[in-house]
């Protein structure tokens, strides 16, 4: 009987631990403070069920600033987006880096850049980053084109206009993810496409569903199977592997030249690096594209209206479609795509539940509005909700239906939203906020442009009868765009007009 006693007296000393060291109380001009009554947990598992319905309650009963004990966390989530330009302006105080530089490396397995051991290295990593904007994208944009094109063809415009059926999700991923690497990455020295592709996506998927538990801080041990899957990944990346590819992009080539001027860094640091970006490029945009993909082909009518409007550019730039020759379309004619763009965000705004956070650097009084002030302790996270905002239908009537012209009025953007009667600064926030804001927004933008435009103007598309529809999976919840939770299937075939 003794043998049982030590491990029941460790599990109540755990207990007493937690407890004693969350027991935190609220303080003078501190937010509202939810606890929950498991120590470190706090509010985790009703978070992480259904995140929106969580906050949207505790604002009812709360107000619009709380506090919430999440994983060992204290969150204080700023709900009202006439709040948002205050914390996101508020660089001093509170910083993202903290957070993502104690986070990546353990997620990704390479070492800490922040470090001493590595001076300058974030700052040029940062720099690189301009290769994805502005006048750098163009190349990217072309190339992308082309790559999509490359896998199109390859794999789906040949045979005869038959039906042919498919999983929606398996055909947005195995395109857009070999498309994506091969515009990032580049191509074999000998043809034009790596062989290993399918092996890698599904390696990358296994990897990526372990992700939340990885971002909580769950050791990898503990994740069955997925420090060798996550190793297998990086020794794809090997710098004399990747340096015999071709076309590769100037923003992989910048970034092996910067890895290349730290004898501290080793070969594997630097594929880790590399297969980092790689699941930056393609984590949340795999998923942004199959809802953009499945909202228009559920709605028939706005998707004759994309396609005319895609046909229209074709027509004014005097280019002819033809499956056995390269598209190419540029910026500038994907930007004049606007209903095209429009139920792009439609389908960002119903999907995206990404989390914008800060942390306190040191303990101090935050300015939300003129005579409004809260007091924040150092180590908190400050976070803001963006999907709270995209269903509250004082901002977007009716949230939870897709409106694919949503974003559109009089024959542009539409960029007026307000709460409150006030114009709202932030109205749509998938891709992050202020200095943080993802660096390849655009890219992503473009490519799903890019392959929803190529797949209209190439395919017939239907979902077949007789299926539920597709419903998010809120466990990726604050991470970026929510998965579908099943897949659905569809039909296909080579359009004959």
């Amino acid at each position: 009987m003794f043998e049982f006693i030590l491990p029941l007296s460790l599990v109540f000393l755990v207990l007493y631990i937690l407890t004693v060291q969350f027991r935190r109380t609220r303080k003078h001009g501190e937010p509202p403070l939810i606890k929950g009554w498991i120590p470190f947990l706090g509010k985790a598992l009703e978070f992480g069920r259904d995140a929106h319905t969580f906050l949207a309650a505790h604002e009812k009963n709360n107000g619009d600033v709380f506090t919430v004990l999440i994983a060992g966390k204290y969150i204080t989530f700023i709900m009202n987006p006439l709040l948002y330009p205050y914390v996101i302006k508020h660089g001093k105080q509170l910083d993202f880096h903290e957070f993502s530089d104690q986070v990546a490396p353990v997620t990704f397995g390479y070492p800490h850049v922040s470090s001493g051991k590595f001076p300058g290295l974030p700052e040029q990593i940062q720099k690189s980053f301009r290769h994805l904007q502005g006048e750098n994208l163009d190349c990217m944009t072309q190339s992308m084109m082309g790559n999509l094109m490359l896998v199109f063809r390859q794999d789906y415009l040949s045979g005869e206009s038959e039906w042919r059926t498919e999983s929606m999700y398996q055909l947005c991923i195995s395109v857009m993810f070999e498309a994506t690497f091969l515009t990032m990455y580049g191509k074999p020295s000998h043809t034009n496409r790596h062989s290993g592709m399918v092996t890698l996506r599904k390696d990358l998927v296994k990897f990526d569903n372990m992700f939340p538990l990885l971002i909580a801080r769950v050791p990898i041990f503990l994740l069955r199977g997925t420090k060798a899957i996550r190793q297998k990944l990086i020794n794809f990346f090997h710098p004399n592997k990747i340096s015999s590819w071709s076309n590769t992009s100037v923003f992989i080539k910048e970034r092996a030249a910067i890895f290349e001027q730290y004898d501290r860094l080793g070969d594997i640091d630097k594929a880790a690096h590399h297969f980092a970006i790689l699941w930056a490029s393609v984590g949340n945009t795999l998923p942004a594209t199959f809802w953009a993909m499945y909202y228009l082909v559920i709605h028939p009518e706005a998707l004759a209206v994309v396609r005319e409007e895609i046909n229209s550019v074709l027509k004014a730039s005097g280019i002819k479609a033809d499956p056995n020759k390269d598209l190419s379309l540029t910026r500038e004619q994907l930007d004049r795509l606007l209903y095209l763009e429009s139920s792009i965000n439609e389908s960002l705004r119903l999907s995206s539940a990404s989390m914008n956070i800060r942390v306190a650097k040191e303990d101090f009084s935050l300015q939300l509005e003129r005579e409004r002030f809260i007091q924040v302790r150092k180590g908190d996270i400050i976070s803001l909700y963006p999907q709270s905002m995209h269903m509250d239908p004082e901002i977007y009537e009716n949230p939870e239906v897709y409106k694919f012209d949503r974003f559109f009025e009089d024959g542009k953007e539409k960029t007026d939203f307000y709460k409150n009667g006030q114009r709202l600064k932030h109205y749509l926030m998938p891709f992050g906020s202020g200095s943080t804001k993802c660096p390849g927004r655009y890219f992503a933008i473009n490519e799903i442009k890019q392959f929803l435009t190529l797949l209209l103007i190439y395919f017939d598309v239907e979902v077949l009868e007789g299926q539920k529809p597709c419903i998010q999976d809120p466990r990726r919840a604050g991470l970026g765009i929510l998965h579908p939770a099943t897949d659905i299937q569809i039909r296909y075939r080579l359009r004959r007009d």
